[in-house]
């Protein structure tokens, strides 16, 4: 129970293990809220490890549950005193999705699928910048170089040469031919994007419009994998005010049905950076034809 994981993981292990505990005495969570003079929402929150447990609620709820083994409630205790240091990422600040961030820094893979935009583990800086200055036009300055040093501080995890993550990624045309900044961004971001793509532990896949209908067209999503097997795997989907971690096993096993036909439905890893290049050939013509077209202006 103490392995080398970081707070998101070891809340959610500890929860985990507290809902065990809950079900082996046989009560449920509106029966523990009420024994405890708390509310049903607290102990569901607890449990899916979305909320800082204190020891005093591990102590609290083992005594409630009776539990007698010492040695189970020190550890569960000390995993309580563990949970509850900071990340990485809370040295930046209030950062909205901190919750998917410590999944994914204790993940061993990821499978994105991406409609809209590219993976933000395989973005440049300039079209990180300009896609989060897109996504919110009314945030502050300091507020976007803020997520911008976040993002690159989190593809962090894909140049580890100790433990590199495992990525996958399976890209919609449409997030390749959308012009975020400009011409040269996406050039350059395309570019960039094949690179990474040779890195043995990074495949990203094409999905060129003429393949027409397909399991993804629902939106964006990420299956989070874990290399302990106590931890199984999240599935994350994006929202604008709020996230949703789906954590149940028919859950999770719906979604990897779905990204298998993305991926049998995509262009393999050859084809798909031929495909890329091509269209930032085309991207790196449109900069070169707009430059021209200035000049031939300003003359």
């Amino acid at each position: 129970m103490t392995s080398n994981v970081g707070p998101t993981v070891r809340r959610r292990r500890l929860g985990q293990e507290l809902r065990r505990l809950r079900q082996e005495k046989g009560m449920t969570a509106e029966e523990v809220a009420e024994e405890l003079m708390v509310s049903q929402s607290k102990i569901s929150r607890l449990e899916n490890g979305r909320r800082s447990i204190s020891q005093r609620d591990v102590r609290d709820l083992c005594r409630t549950y009776k539990v007698e083994d010492k040695a189970l409630v020190d550890s569960l205790m000390q995993m309580a005193k563990e949970s509850r240091q900071q990340g990485w990422w809370n040295a930046f600040g209030d950062v909205p999705y901190s919750v998917y961030i410590g999944f994914e820094t204790d993940a061993a893979s990821l499978r994105v699928y991406e409609p809209q935009v590219l993976p933000g583990l395989l973005q440049t800086p300039e079209y990180a910048e300009a896609v989060i200055s897109g996504a919110l036009p009314e945030a502050p300055q300091d507020q976007i170089a803020q997520r911008v040093q976040v993002r690159l501080r989190r593809q962090e995890r894909i140049t580890d040469p100790l433990s590199p993550l495992r990525l996958w990624a399976v890209v919609d045309e449409a997030a390749m031919r959308r012009v975020v900044g400009n011409s040269k961004i996406m050039s350059d971001q395309l570019d960039y994007l094949v690179r990474m793509s040779h890195e043995p532990h990074v495949t990203v896949q094409a999905l060129p419009f003429d393949m027409g209908s397909h399991p993804g067209m629902s939106g964006q999503f990420t299956i989070l994998e874990f290399s302990d097997e106590s931890d199984t795997s999240v599935v994350y989907l994006e929202g604008v005010t709020s996230d949703l971690y789906l954590e149940k096993l028919s859950d999770v096993q719906s979604y990897s049905m779905m990204y298998e036909h993305l991926r049998a439905q995509a262009l393999n890893a050859d084809q798909s950076r031929q495909f890329i290049t091509e269209v930032a050939q085309e991207h790196a013509r449109r900069h070169e034809e707009g430059a021209a077209g200035e000049a031939d202006a300003a003359d």
